[in-house]
C-alpha cells in the first residue's frame, strides 16, 4: 500500500492544516471504499504512514474525523445541486425539476456512501447527522420546487405528499438491488420514479418517448 507523505513547510499552522487535509482525504477513501467494512484508526495510520497520536492531535476521536469527512462530501453534493439550480433558473418548471433530479441522481453514490459510512460504526449521532444533512442539502430544495409547482397550479397533488414519496424512493433505492438487475444507476431510477409521480406513467397512444414523460390528460400541461 502506498504511503502518503506530508510535505514539509516552514509555517507550523500551514503544516497542521495541510496534515489535517491529508488525513481527511485518506479517511474519505478508506471509510467510503465499497465493501471495506469498519475501518479502524490503526488502518488509517498505516495508510498515512503516521502514528495514531498524530491523527488524534488533529481529530480527537473517530467521530470528529468522520464528521470532517462527511462535511466535505456534503459540501460537494451541495455545490452540484446549487449549480444545477442556478443553471435552470428561469426555465419552465418541468425543466427545473428534471435538472435538479439529474444532479441529485448523479450524487446518489455520495449520499449512499455517507449513509453507509455513518452506519458502519453504529454511531447514532453520526447517523442523525447524515440524515439531517441529506434533508438540508437534497430534500428541502426539492420540497421548495414542489411547493413552487403547486403555487403555479402545475402540481395538483400536495407538495408534502410528493416530498414523502421522494424520500421513500431515495431510501429504498439506496438499499435496492433493482438498479443492478435493470442495469441502470440508482440515480436513473430515482429520476424515473419521481418523473412518473409528477408527470404520469401512461403516455397517449402514438406519443414519442421523451426525456420527461408526457403529462396525463387530467394533469395540467407545462408550457415551454
Amino acid at each position: 500500500m502506498e504511503t502518503i507523505r506530508v510535505p514539509k513547510v516552514s509555517d507550523g499552522a500551514a503544516v497542521d492544516a495541510q496534515r489535517a487535509e491529508v488525513i481527511v482525504e485518506a479517511a474519505g477513501r478508506l471509510f467510503f471504499a465499497p465493501g471495506s467494512g469498519r475501518v479502524s484508526m490503526d488502518d488509517l495510520a498505516r495508510e498515512l504512514g503516521m502514528s495514531k497520536k498524530t491523527i488524534y492531535r488533529h481529530f480527537p476521536d473517530r467521530r470528529s474525523l468522520l464528521t470532517a469527512v462527511l462535511d466535505r462530501r456534503f459540501a460537494a453534493i451541495e455545490r452540484t445541486l446549487v449549480t444545477a439550480a442556478e443553471d435552470a433558473a428561469g426555465q419552465p418548471f418541468d425543466i427545473r425539476v428534471h435538472r435538479f433530479l439529474s444532479a441529485a441522481g448523479s450524487e446518489m453514490g455520495r449520499i449512499g456512501g455517507a449513509q453507509l459510512a455513518a452506519g458502519r460504526g453504529g454511531d447514532a449521532v453520526l447517523r442523525h447527522y447524515v440524515e439531517r444533512r441529506v434533508d438540508e442539502v437534497v430534500y428541502q430544495r426539492l420540497d421548495e420546487l414542489f411547493r413552487d409547482g403547486h403555487r403555479q397550479g402545475l402540481l395538483p397533488a400536495p407538495p408534502e405528499l410528493l416530498g414523502e414519496i421522494t424520500r421513500g424512493a431515495v431510501e429504498r433505492l439506496l438499499d435496492s438491488q433493482l438498479a443492478h438487475e435493470l442495469d441502470r444507476s440508482a440515480g436513473d431510477l430515482l429520476r424515473a420514479a419521481v418523473e412518473t409521480v409528477l408527470f404520469g406513467a401512461i403516455r397517449p397512444a402514438g406519443a414519442r418517448t421523451a426525456v420527461i414523460p408526457t403529462a396525463r390528460a387530467d394533469q395540467p400541461t407545462v408550457e415551454h
